[in-house]
């Protein structure tokens, strides 16, 4: 018998994982049979067995398949198991879902070839000692005829027309295929052959799922649990996320893209993202929801969005530059490969500026002689007169609409603070310097 204390501190284990779970689920059959799993997970000490099938109908995964991956992370960091399969088998006969007319099945070498990057995509998101990554030809390539057909005898025509796709191209009596017919069979015997406690896919997927949770109760197996989750809308705010209509993001695409990407999403489909692609907690979710109302700037959120995005994906380092090239670019209208870096002599201060207490005093007329920002004397002091001479002392990626310092030139020097090691200098809009001291 388990002591009170040790089974109210499991009970508060098990509500803290379904808590986390359902985040952004659309629909979960049945939360109680859930309940059950992990109760008996946590008794037992054995993980639960997750399962989610990927057809490589194109060789990258864009942030709409990741939905499915950040759930399955979600429980890979409870303890549990995670069975990834590349359905290589069933991308032949093609999954009918949301097609209004019979889909082509691609070639084995499409799916070789689509194939081939999905383990190290995927890894990107999970835990690879949590993770087994199996092609379901191995079982069902490997099927008789016989086989077969006794498993299909398990399902109906009259269950099978109960799928959307297949009620309403039967009522304008347009072609159903025999092997569409199969598909969710063959999905389905992906579970009675894994035996898994829970499948995630997507809510366009839920017929697909029931049909695995049906076929192993007929063979006498412990259903799975059925979680959906919602199909991302891509760039656009209105498609589902489709590199065929160019609304994608890739998580192998280029960082400054891929930031770039994410910056422009509608404020609205901004939270939508950070529920569905986000690992920040759900309280941090929910403050955030509340400064946005209270009137912070979307922008400012956007950009943690990017950042925590980019980084996963990218890497630290590559994240921070995504971010000060946007910021440059976009924000503060400077192209980062405009920029000239230059680096002062040793002699800079002495020749060019005068140190204090109060900071450094630095003359303008000779600095941009230095640098060669001007062709004469008087053009120099003319730029000055026009205002067109700015010095930026936020040069590593502060955005203006955060915090500005940047200063006027209106009597041809410049007061800069102690310790100053490195600015830019602006002249107009095309000419942007950067200053490194030495």
């Amino acid at each position: 018998m388990v002591p009170k204390n040790k089974k109210s501190e499991i009970e508060s284990r098990v509500a803290e994982q379904i808590d986390a779970i359902k985040r952004g689920c659309v629909e979960l059959i049945k939360e109680e049979d859930l309940y059950k799993k992990l109760l008996h997970s946590e008794n037992r000490g054995l993980p639960l067995k997750i399962k989610a099938g990927f057809d490589p109908t194109s060789p990258d995964i864009h942030l709409g398949h990741t939905v499915l991956l950040n759930k399955l992370r979600v429980f890979q960091e409870f303890g549990h198991q995670v069975l990834f399969i590349i359905g290589d088998f069933t991308a032949m006969i093609g999954d009918p879902t949301g097609k209004s007319e019979t889909r082509k099945p691609l070639s084995e070498e499409e799916v070789a070839r689509n194939s081939r990057d999905y383990r190290a995509q995927a890894f990107k998101v999970l835990k690879p000692e949590k993770t087994k990554i199996i092609s379901n030809s191995w079982w069902l390539s490997s099927m008789k005829l016989g086989e077969f057909i006794k498993i299909s005898s398990h399902y109906t025509v009259r269950r099978m027309l109960e799928k959307d796709d297949f009620e309403k191209r039967f009522k304008d009596n347009r072609p159903i295929a025999m092997h569409e017919f199969i598909y969710p069979l063959l999905q389905g015997m992906d579970s009675v052959f894994l035996k898994p406690d829970v499948e995630v896919g997507g809510n366009d997927q839920k017929f697909n799922l029931i049909v695995g949770r049906e076929l192993m109760k007929s063979f006498n197996l412990e259903a799975q649990v059925i979680m959906t989750m919602p199909l991302l809308e891509g760039l656009d705010g209105k498609n589902k996320m489709s590199k065929s209509l160019g609304n994608a993001i890739g998580v192998s695409d280029e960082p400054n893209d891929m930031f770039g990407k994410i910056m422009s999403i509608s404020d609205e489909m901004m939270l939508r993202y950070y529920e569905l692609l986000s690992f920040i907690p759900i309280a941090a979710l929910e403050n955030l929801k509340k400064d946005l109302q209270n009137g912070i700037n979307p922008i400012t959120a956007k950009k943690r969005l990017a950042v925590e995005i980019v980084e996963r994906y990218r890497g630290r380092q590559s994240a921070e530059k995504a971010l000060n090239y946007f910021e440059e670019k976009f924000q503060k209208r400077i192209n980062p490969e405009d920029i000239v870096t230059i680096k002062l002599e040793n002699d800079f201060c002495g020749k060019y500026s005068e140190s204090s207490e109060k900071g450094l005093s630095v003359q303008i007329l000779p600095l941009m002689n230095a640098v060669g920002a001007a062709k004469s004397n008087s053009e120099v002091k003319r730029l000055i007169k026009q205002g067109a001479v700015k010095i930026d002392l936020d040069n590593t990626g502060i955005s203006a609409d955060e915090k500005s310092r940047e200063i006027s030139i209106d009597d041809g020097s410049v007061l800069l603070p102690l310790g100053t090691d490195m600015f830019i200098l602006k002249i107009g809009k095309k000419k942007i310097y950067k200053i490194k001291l030495k």
